[in-house]
């Protein structure tokens, strides 16, 4: 099988599509290059769903968390402490505790807009389960940092859109929200590479990969336990999500632009990626 067959065949096996056995020996770099390149599929899923629904769910925690009312603080601070303050593996696995065991044993739990139950068995997949821990995890960490811009926002804006006559929403919209976002932009993009680099954790945990199509680490994986070389297919991830990185941090930079354009060119901030050893 020529590498062009190889491609044709494992280009999108991740998401059922081409040969659906694995190849079982004599594993050529193409094979181990498309299969691990078709994984990441998952991963981009999983980062690009919840970086999407946390930017909504981050900018209101952050506008909760600025509240003057005790009863619409308090609860975004205890959601921000949670997922902050607990490694993220740790959820993982209580999410597959309530998802999979609790219901199992006859305990259903009710959390308003879901009640689990041994019916509602589709959130032990990880295209779901892991991706709802993956998107509380990053609003928390979002909102704590749009909080931090939100209080950043000069006063002196919000006064001159006071006396231009803005109110409420509209004095948000045009002025407090932009700003907020400009001043949060180049910590965001930060997390929104760290993000996807987390994705990698849903291999280790125990949302299982259905029908052996899993992400980009479980293909190198695979290829580690049965080349009992690591150092072929690890590399070929670690040059995967390189590559990724340098395209969010391009399209990060280009919003980035966008909302320091009406800034004079010394004053407009950069994107910098500035790794985290510890979260």
């Amino acid at each position: 099988m020529s590498c062009w067959d190889t491609v044709q065949a494992y280009a999108f096996r991740s998401i059922g599509v081409g040969e659906r056995l694995l190849p079982r020996s004599d594993f050529t770099l193409c094979e181990q290059v498309t299969l691990i390149g078709s994984g990441l599929i998952w991963n981009i899923y999983f980062g690009a769903l919840a970086l999407f629904f946390g930017f909504f769910l981050a900018t209101a925690v952050a506008l909760a968390r600025n509240s003057h009312h005790r009863l619409i603080r308090k609860p975004a601070e205890w959601f921000i402490f949670l997922f902050r303050g607990s490694p993220l593996f740790i959820q993982f696995f209580l999410a597959y505790e309530s998802f999979v065991l609790l219901p199992k044993n006859g305990i259903d739990l009710n959390l308003g807009f879901v009640t689990l139950t041994a019916s509602t068995g589709w959130l032990t997949r990880a295209w779901a389960g892991a991706l709802i821990v993956l998107f509380l995890n990053t609003a928390a960490y979002s909102a704590e940092i749009f909080y931090g811009a939100l209080r950043s926002v000069p006063k002196g804006d919000i006064e001159a859109a006071d006396a231009y006559g803005m109110t409420g929403w509209s004095k948000f919209r045009r002025v407090i929200w932009p700003t907020m976002l400009r001043l949060a932009w180049p910590a965001y993009t930060n997390e929104a590479i760290f993000l996807f680099h987390a994705t990698t954790l849903v291999y280790f945990s125990g949302f299982p990969a259905w029908r052996q199509k899993g992400d980009a680490l479980y293909y190198a994986s695979y290829f580690a336990d049965k080349t009992f070389n690591p150092f072929i297919p690890y590399p070929i991830v670690a040059g995967y999500f390189i590559l990724l990185t340098l395209v969010v941090i391009t399209l990060f930079g280009l919003m980035n632009r966008r909302l320091n354009r009406h800034l004079p060119q010394a004053a407009r901030t950069r994107i910098r990626f500035k790794p985290q050893v510890l979260r």
